[in-house]
């Protein structure tokens, strides 16, 4: 016979206003609302025993779609090309142990082309969490130097937070995926939440707004260079700046070079493109960025296929760097005008000073 103490014990609740409350749910169908309520519409995913509730209550919902793929790293470069196909935050799932494990390269190319990805994996229940229990893997541990974030959920109540923070890392600042693992008792229990929260965390505020004296700084470069070019890549297309950057090398008469991930940024037969540099770039755009007085680089990180020696990089040139990445500048290369910031500020910010 089911007591009333009995029927409570794996029911969690917050303390909210009734008004914002919703009734009983399970774990997985939390999850399942809280991926509605920040837009998901598919995920891409390969059921295992450790992320089977997930799968279930998925199979309720009519806003999202699961695509199957034939192997977890598969799901992951799905949701990581539907990132970059749609402009929206790719997801995948899979199950504990081998399934996470084989999401590894997925993500770490998502964090290498700073497309947002959220991977969601089960995990083995929480009661036998460090016992080494059949597919236990430290998933977190594994991708902590690949993801911008990871969370593992101990609590149903803690689901719609977590959900929310994870798509607001995931897609502001510099994109990049977020990793959330969440135990199978977890999915399973009962809680009643609420879903109205909103992003609060102090210790993530990236800088966005470029300063206005390192661009009046860059401006007065362009203004005296004779033989500038632009060197531009994928943080033109994160930033959604491929606008303001076509406007900016009208307005100014510089060419414009690009990296592989900055393919399409302007039009191939527009008379400034000189289409992508480096090892399987055109000659020409390694000629021109080699022979250049002011390099102005935008969303790029200096990669090797495209500077060789970096002694012999650009020799003669002085170097402008625009990165919402902090880390990016400098790294590589010795800038001389750095400015930290969304690209697409700043480029409005310029316009107006050339």
């Amino acid at each position: 016979m089911t007591t009333k103490k009995n029927s409570a014990k794996n029911l969690v609740s917050i303390k909210s206003s009734p008004k914002n409350l919703e009734k009983p749910m399970k774990g997985r169908d939390i999850l399942v609302k809280a991926l509605e309520n920040e837009g998901v519409k598919v995920i891409f995913g390969y059921p295992g025993g450790a992320s089977m509730e997930i799968h279930q209550g998925l199979t309720l919902s009519h806003k999202i779609r699961m695509v199957l793929p034939r192997h977890e790293q598969g799901g992951s470069f799905a949701a990581g090309g539907y990132a970059r196909a749609t402009g929206n935050i790719g997801v995948c799932l899979a199950t504990s142990g081998p399934g996470a494990t084989n999401l590894i390269t997925g993500i770490i190319d998502a964090k290498m082309d700073s497309i947002p990805l959220i991977a969601i994996t089960g995990q083995v229940p929480s009661t036998v969490l460090g016992t080494d229990a059949f597919q236990e893997t430290d998933i977190i541990g594994a991708t902590f130097p690949l993801v911008k974030h990871s969370y593992m959920i101990q609590n149903v109540a803690e689901i719609p937070k977590i959900i929310n923070e994870a798509f607001h890392i995931a897609r502001t600042g510099r994109p990049g995926p977020v990793l959330v693992d969440i135990p199978k008792n977890i999915q399973q229990q009962e809680g009643v939440v609420d879903f109205n929260v909103k992003f609060n965390c102090p210790s993530y505020k990236p800088n966005l707004k470029p300063s206005a004296l390192q661009c009046k700084k860059a401006a007065h470069a362009i203004q005296n260079a004779k033989r500038p070019i632009i060197y531009a890549g994928g943080g033109i297309v994160s930033s959604g700046a491929s606008e303001e950057l076509r406007a900016f090398a009208k307005k100014t008469g510089i060419p414009v070079t690009t990296t592989v991930m900055g393919l399409g940024i302007i039009p191939s037969n527009d008379p400034l493109s000189l289409r992508m540099l480096g090892m399987h770039g055109a000659v020409y755009a390694n000629i021109a960025i080699n022979h250049a007085d002011l390099v102005i680089a935008m969303g790029v990180r200096f990669d090797d296929r495209v500077t060789g020696k970096l002694a012999e990089f650009c020799k003669n040139a002085q170097f402008i760097q625009i990165d919402i990445d902090p880390t990016e500048i400098n790294k590589n290369i010795l800038i001389d005008i750095p400015i930290q910031g969304d690209v697409k500020q700043a480029l409005k910010i310029l316009h107006g000073y050339v």
